[in-house]
């Protein structure tokens, strides 16, 4: 079977370091050093590339439908990076026959030509590998992050309360719309404190509004592992603690979208109200004389799947109700778009599953003592710690160079999908 050219053939490891990928790469070039896409992945361009054809025609007769219209638009990126692919490998082929030529200076010519030229298909070849891999169905939606402590006790709700301001600041850095929808600190503490002012957080959800937001974070859910001294460390040992991140997407009540109205049982983010169990209470911690003094706080419990949520950052028993079933919707939408990719990929070769990325998996480690971020599903190390914690480049780095590994596992999806539906076809056909 063919492996995507970042993917090595003896090990299946994601090849994401430039360095490495770029030496790889040269193993899959054709005779003129420039990187050749798989057939398979060819195949399936062209078949879009008829598919856009065919609905052009049809929206030019004026027979408008929305449903062919949307489908048109989301091909056409596909046919005109195929025709830019093509293009490039016919000038390419061009200056190669030129470089036999009995005329010196044509083939002098070519030469300078052919390391332009190659890199422009190179080029093309990523941004078809690119327009083939299906957009994840919520990559245009707002999102939410959600911060959970993870092991290491009171240090790591201090290193969790530091991830969530990260963020705050990368978003107030990128003019991104961020807004905190649940804030909740552990009465644990006591006078201790963390590094630069940190809360011991139990637990806090920051809505990022901003459409488009789910695809530049998704990559941000994950185990993120810290290894730092307390401040609370007498005998200045290194302790190492985590904190979980889930990100998911978060349902605009104005959307028009089918796939996210809520009111839809067709839609990842449709709760049968029949199904939730709603409990009011009191509400907890500090908070003045409103605490314990009316039910405000809102609990519901998904019944079939057992997820519950609870909200009690408000005053209004209404604001916490809305904001628990925004909530429960976010975290049913994902699970149900999770539980279908598990499905997928039980359907793909072993190599794709080893790629995928889950929640569960440590993705990142912040090294105080050796002032270092590390990714460790892009390899990325950033040695400016102070900059990644106040949202700064290092972190835009960081977000970027996982993104990266995220469309190299899309592609690689996208081949084994087409094998698997052509090994089934082939099934068919010898019956």
């Amino acid at each position: 079977m063919f492996t995507a050219p970042w993917v090595c053939r003896s090990c299946s490891r994601l090849l994401t370091q430039p360095a490495l990928r770029a030496q790889f790469i040269r193993g899959y070039s054709t005779s003129n050093g420039a990187v050749s896409l798989p057939t398979i992945l060819l195949q399936r361009a062209q078949k879009q590339r008829a598919e856009h054809a065919k609905l052009s025609s049809t929206l030019s007769t004026g027979d408008f439908d929305p449903k062919t219209a949307k489908r048109a638009g989301e091909l056409a990126s596909v046919a005109n990076a195929l025709k830019e692919y093509e293009e490039a490998k016919a000038s390419l082929a061009e200056l190669q026959a030129l470089l036999e030529s009995d005329d010196a200076e044509m083939r002098e010519m070519a030469k300078d030509d052919v390391e332009p030229t190659t890199a422009q298909l190179d080029a093309a070849a990523k941004k078809l590998s690119i327009a083939l891999t299906p957009k994840h169905p919520f990559a245009e939606m707002p999102c939410l992050i959600e911060f959970r402590p993870g092991p290491g006790g009171l240090e790591g709700r201090f290193f969790t309360d530091a991830l969530f301001k990260m963020y705050q600041l990368y978003c107030d850095r990128k003019g991104y719309r961020a807004k905190v929808v649940k804030y909740e600190l552990s009465d644990q503490a006591g006078s201790a404190s963390g590094h630069a002012g940190e809360q011991p957080l139990q637990e806090a959800v920051l809505e990022i509004e901003d459409a488009g937001s789910y695809d530049i974070f998704r990559g941000e859910a994950g185990i993120h592992r810290v290894q730092r001294i307390p401040t609370t460390e007498k005998n200045g040992r290194t302790h190492t603690s985590a904190a979980a991140l889930w990100v998911l997407p978060s349902l605009q009540e104005s959307a028009g979208d089918l796939a996210s109205d809520f009111n839809n049982p067709e839609s990842d983010f449709y709760v049968d109200p029949a199904e939730v169990k709603i409990e009011r209470m009191r509400a907890q911690g500090a908070g003045g004389q409103h605490v314990n003094k009316t039910e405000s706080a809102i609990r519901l419990t998904h019944t079939p799947t057992g997820i519950a949520v609870s909200m009690q950052d408000h005053r209004s028993q209404q604001r916490n109700r809305d904001a628990a079933w925004t909530l429960l919707r976010s975290r049913l939408a994902q699970k149900r778009r999770d539980d279908r990719e598990e499905q997928a990929r039980q359907l793909r070769s072993s190599v794709l599953a080893k790629n995928q990325v889950t929640r569960g998996d440590k993705i990142r480690t912040y090294n105080y003592s050796q002032d270092r971020c590390t990714d460790h599903r892009s390899g990325l190390d950033v040695h400016n710690l102070p900059d990644v914690l106040q949202g700064g480049d290092g972190l835009d780095r960081i977000i970027e160079s996982v993104r990266e590994v995220f469309i190299q596992n899309d592609i690689q999806a996208a081949i084994a999908d087409e094998e698997l539906a052509a090994s089934q076809l082939e099934k068919k056909g010898t019956k």
